[in-house]
């Protein structure tokens, strides 16, 4: 008899375990909700059990759907304007209580160690004013969530991580340049402001971009090809992160579609001596982001590499830079310049805070609306040639153009052989004349062409010029 009650006592245990509502960590206590939209909520239940989800923002008003046959069920909850602490309901066989959840802006903010650099710093890689920066980090509506570093050969469900409100203890190992920008916001629109931070120091492109868009590409069939053969296998993951789509697989697939506004990256550098494929590569992973994401052509900011001694030719990292140029003719596309906040010597520039505020300016600018900001530092637009003259116009200029600690230089000419020679260069307003002795009739023009270039060219907002190469 006491067996019989036990086995049926087990049963009931395993029944009920089987039914209860799980969800993915992204979807938690703390979290931020993107507002005025149609925020996705989903998780795992029995196959076929109702379940609803109800915001305490909308009482008597929850919305209903089922379990698939693989447990998988998802709604879309309409959210209002920013505001909060409200709690989150959500119903099946058992009954989960989220608390603490604000409504506001989102934002994914990902890249390599740019991006992932802390606001304490590194050791031999300091943050500036690091230790003042935290100690006043007391910022309960700027909530963060980082996405624990993971490898996979198939798009993941779930990752590991959790949220938690911005204080000196969470946000000292935090991405700074997330950090900033997401501070920046917090200050300017006086919302709450939710930043999901995944990256990976050294890792290239296309680890961040999935699978069926890379083989768009065809540049990464081969080792797509090869990875296909260990899941078949069932072999185990490469421990490289540096492998295409192991990324995305891994640290973004988890966290779509969670309602975002935006995206922030930083990253370029383990990708340079290969701007040519880059210059495709970037796109079509904005590209497939917007795509998995299902937000429209959502806002997506991006970081230009710094200055540094990478070797060579001396040009590898000018080249990259310009690819990264290139990618503003995709939609709804902003480019942070960071030729005058490092140095050759040093991979990881410092001042985060201005490369926060960089980003910060686009996105107030043009994803918010805010008027009268200057958000970009000039960009080439166009090049006319008079006589043995070169004269370049700029976008992002229309106040004028100046130079900072003397002359300007930084500027070379080429001509028909191709060559290209230093070159005299002078703002004439908005414009920038080039020429040099020994070209009479130039054919090409470019700046701050090399692998340690740093700024000379600005805007009167003081925001540098973006390095170039045009030709006739």
């Amino acid at each position: 008899m006491r067996c019989g009650i036990l086995l049926l006592f087990l049963s009931y245990i395993t029944l009920n375990a089987g039914a209860a509502i799980r969800l993915p960590a992204i979807i938690t206590d703390s979290m931020v909700l993107q507002q005025r939209s149609e925020a996705p909520v989903w998780g795992w239940a029995s196959p076929g059990e109702a379940v609803s989800v109800e915001g305490s923002w909308a009482k008597g008003s929850p919305v209903s759907t089922k379990a698939d046959e693989q447990g998988k069920w998802m709604v879309k909850l309409k959210t209002p304007a920013a505001g909060g602490p409200y709690t989150l309901t959500i119903r099946g066989e058992q009954t989960l209580v989220l608390h603490d959840i604000m409504i506001g802006e989102v934002w994914v903010c990902s890249g390599q160690s740019n991006m992932e650099m802390p606001v304490s710093g590194w050791k031999g890689a300091p943050l500036l004013n690091s230790e003042q920066e935290i100690a006043a980090a007391n910022y309960p509506n700027i909530r963060l969530f980082t996405v624990k570093k993971a490898i996979a050969t198939d798009p993941q469900e779930d990752c590991s991580g959790s949220w938690s409100a911005c204080s000196p203890q969470t946000v000292a190992g935090f991405s700074a340049a997330a950090y900033f920008f997401g501070r920046q916001l917090y200050q300017k629109l006086h919302v709450p402001i939710g930043l999901i931070h995944t990256s990976w120091g050294g890792t290239v492109a296309e680890a961040w971009t999935s699978s069926d868009a890379l083989r768009t590409l065809g540049d990464f069939n081969a080792a797509l090809d090869q990875q296909d053969s260990l899941r078949k296998m069932s072999a185990a993951a490469p421990k490289d992160p540096n492998h295409p789509s192991l990324l995305y697989n891994g640290m973004i697939a988890p966290i779509v579609p969670f309602g975002i506004k935006g995206a922030i990256w930083y990253q370029g550098e383990s990708n340079v001596g290969r701007a040519a494929q880059y210059e495709k590569l970037f796109p079509t992973m904005i590209t497939d982001w917007r795509n998995r994401w299902k937000e429209g052509n959502f806002p997506f900011y991006f970081v230009q590499i710094a200055p540094y001694k990478y070797g060579g030719d001396g040009i590898k990292s000018a080249a990259l830079r310009d690819a990264q140029r290139k990618s503003l003719g995709v939609p709804n596309t902003g480019m942070v310049v960071t030729l005058d906040i490092a140095t050759p010597d040093n991979i990881h520039p410092a001042n985060k805070e201005e490369v926060g505020r960089r980003l910060a300016l686009w996105a107030l600018a043009r994803t918010y609306g805010q008027k009268g900001i200057v958000y970009s530092g000039p960009l080439y637009k166009k090049l006319q040639v008079k006589g043995n003259r070169a004269i370049l116009s700029f976008d992002y200029a229309k106040d004028g153009l100046n130079t900072k600690g003397g002359p300007l230089s930084g500027f070379e000419l080429a001509g028909a052989d191709g060559n290209f020679v230093p070159a005299e260069a002078a703002v004439k307003g908005n414009k920038v004349v080039v020429r040099a002795a020994t070209v009479s009739h130039p054919t090409a023009v470019r700046y701050d062409w090399t692998d340690t270039s740093t700024a000379h060219l600005f805007n009167k907002a003081g925001l540098p010029a973006s390095s170039f190469t045009a030709a006739l």
